[in-house]
């Protein structure tokens, strides 16, 4: 704290000392700024001491983690680890932050090599994660690129809101079992349209609408005379979300039988006003539009899914966001240069993200990684 007092009156034609002058009011201004860039340095001393007695010699026990005659605390790795799992940057210039805010002057093979320990470390947490996204009553499914050495692999993702767990593989269905929470998953699987999510058989399946309503408009963009049919699908599904969110705020459990005959009602329409503008061709084969109609009348239980049981959200947004990393990832540092690079940073993502939705500061979480 620094207090600064006039000496002297400062109005004019009088300057009376002011040393002694009653205290009139007082205002705080403050300034934050960063620390010193100055690492702190616990140095432990192990003194050994003969006995006076038997002439014998006791040592003290070394202190858990110093293992070293010089190495890098807990803290000093978190941060690290934070620079790249957090923010993405790439090694080089995330051992230059840590020297140039930390004071700490660090190679980029240290920060590749805590990267890969905190990974390591994770074991546990991704056993546990897994095991319990499996008992879930509504789970999120998706998955997206991810360049390795100039080869194209997919990084899946099954969450919840307090739950995140990637993995990485390729696109088949045995790549998508490989995250070991979907197969014998009984609950009610949020996903898109991507067909190899349909050897699950133990689940329940709901449609991303968000994906639904993007395909209904380029089919309605690129003929809106000839295609009034998925507007009107478009409208219906974006009343029944609306008519879903009423009844969640209103804190009731389900939709009443009424609610959900009218919707369903309005789902049958715009599919005949479909197949109205929509034939098949001479030999039997619908347009592209007429293949999305039969796809919404094929598929009308699993999009309609959410007016059944509010516990299902419309759309799986919630599974892009936990895979948004990934491509912001992609944008600031390129791609990966080994697949156990990609692997390393889908478990701590997976971490971070689980820690994020349970209001943990990643900072700490990640300073426990390398403590406890």
């Amino acid at each position: 704290m620094v207090e600064h007092r006039p000496q002297r009156c400062v109005h004019p034609g009088c300057g009376s000392p002011l040393r002694d002058g009653r205290e009139y009011g007082r205002q705080r201004r403050q300034v934050i700024e960063m620390p010193e860039r100055r690492p702190l340095v616990v140095e432990h001393r192990l003194i050994a001491v003969e006995c006076g007695g038997c002439g014998r010699v006791s040592e003290p026990a070394v202190p858990a983690g110093v293992s070293g005659r010089v190495q890098y605390g807990a803290g000093v790795k978190a941060a690290a680890v934070y620079t790249r799992a957090a923010h993405f940057l790439p090694f080089a210039r995330a051992a230059a932050v840590m020297g140039d805010l930390l004071g700490v002057r660090v190679s980029t093979g240290f920060v590749h090599q805590v990267v890969g320990e905190a990974a390591r470390k994770l074991g546990p947490f991704v056993s546990r994660t897994g095991a319990l996204l499996h008992v879930q009553q509504v789970l999120h499914a998706d998955e997206t690129p991810a360049r390795v050495d100039g080869a194209l692999k997919y990084v899946h993702v099954a969450c919840t809101p307090e739950l995140t767990l990637l993995h990485v593989g390729g696109r088949s269905k045995a790549d998508i079992d490989a995250g070991q929470v979907l197969p014998g998953f009984t609950g009610i699987l949020v996903r898109d349209g991507y067909a190899a999510y349909r050897h699950l058989t133990d689940a329940e399946h709901a449609w991303c609408g968000a994906h639904l309503i993007r395909d209904l408009r380029g089919v309605h963009e690129s003929d809106p005379a000839g295609q009034g049919w998925a507007e009107v699908m478009a409208q219906t599904l974006l009343m029944a979300k609306k008519t879903t969110e009423q009844a969640v705020t209103a804190g009731r459990d389900a939709l009443s039988a009424d609610e959900i005959s009218h919707l369903r009602a309005c789902y049958a329409g715009a599919l005949a006003y479909g197949r109205e503008q929509n034939p098949p061709d001479r030999d039997g084969r619908p347009s592209r539009a007429g293949t999305l109609v039969e796809r919404f009348a094929a598929h009308r239980d699993m999009i309609l899914r959410f007016t059944v049981d509010l516990a299902v959200p419309f759309t799986n947004n919630q599974a892009e966001r936990d895979l948004r990393p990934v491509k912001l990832q992609q944008k600031i540092s390129a791609t990966w240069r080994t697949l156990q690079g990609l692997a390393d940073f889908a478990i701590l993502r997976s971490y971070l993200s689980t820690a994020a939705k349970h209001g943990k500061d990643a900072l700490d979480v990640l300073k426990q990684l390398f403590t406890t």
